[in-house]
């Protein structure tokens, strides 16, 4: 078998036992790829410090890309994914981040996962090979070169005079003291371990790069430098994040007792609210059981009067027709003398029938047709078991001859003016009915000219209630009628006397007609009206004089309690007339 197929091999027998090893997603290894889930191929690490292996991040969809060169290519172009700079999402923390010009070439090797995977490779009972010769298994490593040997290749490099003096330890003590580690080799000088550090390119370079690429540059030794940028870190740590690391813990705590405590405050309404509706629906039942019983007995009810009114009427019919058929038999078939020997009973008979007989209008027999019995689903019905419910049944009949008229307005009314009235219907027992909706007719027509109406404008107002409103534009007498399911309502139809529009007199007037025309009945107005006069004293010490004050002008009839220039200070305390304008 080849190298590298026994390399291969070596790795997935590795991939097997860590992937078995590690079931628990809570105990995931330091050596396997968070995407993959496999042993770390050329882990890079993201500028967000998270790590993966390089051909997982090639395969990320750009978010966004950046303008290299003054070039913007296809996200589809593989080679510009992979080589130009471009934004990436990490598959860890959903952070947007910048991929080098260079590609995921140019993104820092996680050296430590690397350290991670070796030491997974011990952990397991697989084979370790000899870094130097790959032939044989490992069971040696030198903690200065940070290589694996095995024993033949153990006592070469401890003959070699440049690494005699190196430091071999057993890679079981070395795994059971956790100080496994690997050399950091130059990508570009395989086999040169990097241990100089270019201060202007911030880089670490091995011997060849810096006798070379950084000839120029000033190179110092890494374990020289490792103190100045090994306390500079640690001081951002200890100073800096580690302290906003305890309050970012603590305030996650705080959430998360938060989310438990609301989480339990959640379930207990939860609790509460399943148990209401528990109540709440047992309430509801209980109403429509309620309802329902009500019904039945409404239904009952109905049922007897029926059943009685049927009993009545096939009893009333069997009597009628007895006595007809009786009657018109013996005026068929009968003799004179049979008919004037039977005439008495005959006429006895039918003369009871026709005066105490039962005689009902067909319209007075279920005249609903149970109509009358409704479901008002938003209507409240009081509380059951404590909780409130909505819905009732309603079997209210509304009876015309019961229902009345509130208000002067269907009695009197006034030219131009607008007028109302109330009508209340009521069902058979006086009650007011619940609830609107009822067949409401309302025509108010003159009397004595033909082909005058006034418009009756009808609002219901829900409650049984109705406020009938009109405007008559002409005087005079109108008859009103009001009915209710064709029926006329007590009292209808009406007498409605429309006065005329009153108007204001203009003119010269004095306090009555007598005192006006000088003793007679009769005065003309300014505005050429009639004023006529009476008899009675008008208190100005006039006998025989109108006394109580009053004038028809223009057309219209006014009366007063007191003379009105007395009300205005026009008369004299001899009683002396003065005239005023008006």
């Amino acid at each position: 078998m080849s190298l590298c197929k026994e390399r291969l091999v070596h790795e997935e027998k590795l991939e097997a036992v860590l992937n078995k090893s590690n079931g628990d997603i809570g105990k995931k290894s330091k050596a396997v790829c968070g995407v993959c889930s496999r042993m770390y191929r050329d882990p890079k690490i993201l500028p967000c410090l998270h790590t993966f292996c390089a051909d997982c991040i090639r395969q990320r969809e750009p978010f966004s890309e950046r303008r290299v060169n003054g070039e913007r290519r296809s996200p589809d172009d593989y080679t510009h994914r992979r080589n130009s700079g471009s934004t990436i999402l990490c598959p860890e923390c959903d952070s947007e981040v910048d991929l080098p010009p260079s590609g995921v070439d140019g993104l820092t090797t996680d050296h430590l996962a690397l350290d991670e995977v070796f030491a997974e490779t011990l952990l397991v009972d697989c084979k370790v090979l000899c870094d130097l010769c790959s032939d044989s298994d490992a069971g040696k490593r030198c903690e200065v070169c940070c290589v694996n040997l095995c024993d033949f290749c153990s006592q070469a490099h401890r003959r070699q005079k440049r690494t005699s003096s190196h430091s071999i330890q057993s890679l079981q003590e070395l795994k059971s003291q956790g100080r496994l580690t690997r050399p950091v080799l130059c990508s570009l000088h395989p086999g040169q371990e990097l241990r100089l550090f270019c201060e202007p390119c911030d880089l670490t370079v091995c011997l060849e790069c810096a006798a070379t690429f950084h000839r120029d540059h000033h190179c110092s030794s890494a374990h020289e430098v490792i103190s100045h940028h090994g306390d500079r870190i640690r001081d951002l740590v200890v100073r800096s994040l580690r302290p906003r690391l305890g309050r970012l813990e603590e305030s996650l705590r705080r959430v998360d007792t938060s989310q438990e405590v609301l989480q339990a405050r959640a379930d207990t309404l939860a609790s509460e609210v399943r148990a209401f509706a528990r109540s709440y629906a047992s309430a509801v039942e209980a109403h429509c059981c309620s309802l329902l019983r009500s019904l039945e007995d409404l239904r009952l009810q109905r049922r007897n009067q029926l059943h009685l009114q049927k009993a009545q009427l096939q009893q009333a019919l069997s009597d009628i027709r007895g006595g007809v058929d009786f009657a018109e038999r013996l005026l068929t078939c009968g003799s004179d003398a049979e008919i004037l020997s039977a005439k008495g009973v005959t006429v006895r008979r039918l003369m009871n029938l026709v005066e105490s007989g039962f005689d009902p209008h067909p319209t007075t027999v279920a005249p609903d047709n149970a109509s009358s019995i409704c479901f008002l689903p938003q209507e409240s019905a009081g509380e059951v078991k404590g909780f409130p419910v909505v819905g009732v049944i309603h079997a209210k009949t509304v009876d015309p001859s019961k229902c009345t008229i509130q208000g002067e307005g269907v009695e009197r009314g006034r030219e131009g003016q607008r007028g109302e009235f109330t009508l209340v219907c009521r069902d058979s027992s006086g009650e007011q009915m619940g609830r609107g909706g009822g067949p409401v007719l309302v025509s108010i027509v003159h009397k004595e000219r033909k082909g005058c109406s006034v418009e009756a404008a009808v609002v219901d107002k829900g409650d049984g209630s109705y406020v009938v409103s009109y405007t008559p534009s002409e005087a005079g007498l109108y008859s009103v009628w009001v009915c209710v399911k064709a029926q006329h309502v007590q009292g209808s139809p009406f007498v409605l006397n429309v006065k005329k529009k009153f108007r204001r007199h203009h003119g010269i007037f004095h306090c009555c007609s007598f005192c006006s025309s000088g003793g007679a009945k009769e005065a003309r107005c300014g505005c050429t009206g009639t004023m006529p006069g009476g008899f009675q004293g008008c208190g100005h010490g006039h006998k025989g004089h109108p006394g109580k004050p009053h004038w028809s002008c223009c057309g219209s009839v006014v009366e007063a309690s007191e003379c009105v220039l007395h009300n205005l200070g026009s008369v004299s305390p001899r009683g002396h007339l003065r005239t005023v304008e008006l």
